[in-house]
């Protein structure tokens, strides 16, 4: 384990990061979504504003869920959440009531944000004590709150009290909601500052990434306020948009997971030259191929660095970056303060040596105190003080960390986990169907994607076009299957399973590409 360097700053809290930039560069842009910017000093004042209203409606020491899409009133709540000293819950937006219903009831939120047209949705979710509070543009929502009195600051010592619940998914696909302290959050900021040094006041990060993302709050939100530089918050990934961007307002920086790297790859309009201000690319939330990586540096010139991690720690682990070197197909070493290990996958207790593969464990102050009312799925986890990732992969002499598999039958569609078994269970629920099995299987442009195969109930008529239309109503988009299969049977193992090793094999015959 390597120390912080000396020079770093390390907050106590997730506010004190933004205080920081408000004090130093009160007049700086912070935040542009469209024709909207708010200096640093519009910043503080909403974000004080908000906190006092969340605190006068019951908010501190709560959980406040946000149903919001990317938008600059999606910045100032995370922010006000913790200011009021309360709980962030962050959900997916495009989440079906379905998906959403079993969050929200593990959340038990005093307060839901939600944009205006997102809330028919949720409102039949809600505990009957809740209030919502209904968000409409950014320059409704930014003028409201900056016409508002000027709030003193509430209370700041609340380091070690929990700041963010994230929800993040089980082997089984049953939500569990990650608890992680201001402290845990905050230091996690500070370490991965350490491996990917930034210029106070002089960064201009862009974030298409959804917001409610462990990794865009992590690598977008938390970085520009840390680095006092300005937000470009764009609503979704466009390419076209992605590149406008990176011109218009500068981009020094651009966290984004491997699918949009492929995809601004296959982008006539991204150019070395319009790419003159980027100084990196960060990866994380899927493996980045190889191949991407040579293809983006020969093509822009700029890097591309590579980190691994999970909502469970904090979220980051391991990062590559300019002092570490930069191994292809490696994640990084481990940051500073945090330890790496790897242990057998049937006897977690005994540690393998060096380059043998295993589980990986993870151990820092970066780490969640566990999930939200889940103690067993807290103790599997967490067992004798180490973190238990569920990823399979091997360390080599120098401390670089390669992911290898996933213990979990889970697969990354675009740099978003899907839980095949959740698939299952909503097919099996279609009064035609007999049995269902969803599979992931490689793509080269969303690193993943959902291959289903389904036997129809007798003497029932069933197409892949119904099946689809369930799964439209039900999923959001990214967990929809490339391909469903009508098969007279699933093949399965010695004891009766179905056998999903074979049903990958299948799958991968079927030549799955990239569907839109």
């Amino acid at each position: 384990m390597t120390p912080l360097p000396a020079d770093i700053w390390v907050p106590d809290t997730i506010c004190a990061v933004l205080d920081r930039a408000v004090a130093t560069a009160p007049d700086r842009p912070a935040l542009i979504a469209g024709d909207v910017t708010l200096t640093y000093a519009e910043y503080g004042q909403a974000v004080a504003a908000f906190a006092a209203r969340l605190a006068g409606d019951g908010a501190r020491h709560g959980t406040v869920v946000l149903v919001l899409r990317n938008s600059i009133a999606m910045a100032i709540a995370l922010f006000a959440i913790h200011r009021a000293g309360a709980i962030s819950a962050a959900l997916n937006p495009d989440y079906t009531p379905r998906e959403l219903a079993p969050m929200i009831a593990d959340a038990a939120p005093c307060i839901v944000i939600v944009h205006a047209d997102l809330l028919d949705r949720v409102t039949a979710l809600l505990p009957a004590d809740a209030s919502v509070i209904v968000i409409g543009t950014d320059r409704e929502f930014a003028d409201e709150l900056l016409s508002a009195d000027r709030s003193s600051l509430l209370d700041r010592s609340y380091a070690d009290t929990t700041a963010v619940l994230q929800f993040t998914g089980g082997t089984t696909g049953r939500a569990k909601g990650v608890e992680l302290t201001h402290r845990a959050v905050a230091i996690n900021i500070a370490q991965r500052e350490a491996v990917l040094p930034t210029v106070f006041g002089d960064e201009r990060v862009l974030c298409f990434m959804p917001m409610f993302h462990s990794f865009a709050a992590a690598m977008c939100l938390h970085l520009a306020a840390y680095s006092g530089g300005t937000l470009v918050i764009l609503p979704r990934y466009r390419p076209d948009w992605v590149v406008d961007a990176l011109v218009t307002h500068g981009i020094t920086r651009l966290p984004a997971g491997p699918t949009v790297f492929n995809g601004l790859l296959g982008f006539e309009g991204l150019t070395r030259a319009g790419c003159a201000s980027l100084r990196c690319g960060y990866s994380g939330s899927a493996p980045l191929a190889r191949e991407t990586l040579a293809r983006w540096e020969a093509r822009t010139g700029v890097p591309i660095y590579e980190g691994y991690g999970q909502s469970e720690a904090g979220p980051v682990l391991t990062y590559q970056g300019p002092s570490t070197g930069q191994i292809p197909g490696s994640v990084g070493p481990a940051l500073p303060l945090t330890e790496l290990a790897i242990v057998d996958c049937t006897d977690p207790d005994r540690r393998l040596p060096v380059g043998e593969s295993g589980e990986i464990v993870a151990r820092g102050p970066q780490i969640m105190t566990g999930y939200r009312g889940q103690p067993n799925a807290t103790d599997a986890a967490l067992r004798g003080g180490w973190l238990h990732t569920g990823d399979i992969g091997k360390i080599t002499a120098d401390g670089f960390l390669f992911i290898e598999d996933r213990k979990k039958d889970m697969a990354i569609v675009g740099g978003f986990n899907v839980y095949p078994r959740e698939i299952d269970e909503l097919l099996m629920a279609h009064p035609a169907v007999a049995v269902a099995a969803a599979v992931g299987v490689p793509d080269a442009y969303r690193g993943e994607v959902i291959v289903v195969f389904v036997v129809a109930a007798s003497g029932t008529a069933l197409d892949a076009e119904m099946l689809a239309a369930h799964c439209a109503a039900g999923l959001a988009r990214y967990k929809h299957p490339a391909q469903i299969h009508l098969v007279e049977a699933l093949p399965l193992t010695a004891v009766g399973k179905i056998d999903k090793v074979a049903l990958r094999a299948i799958a991968l015959t079927k030549r799955v590409s990239h569907v839109a």
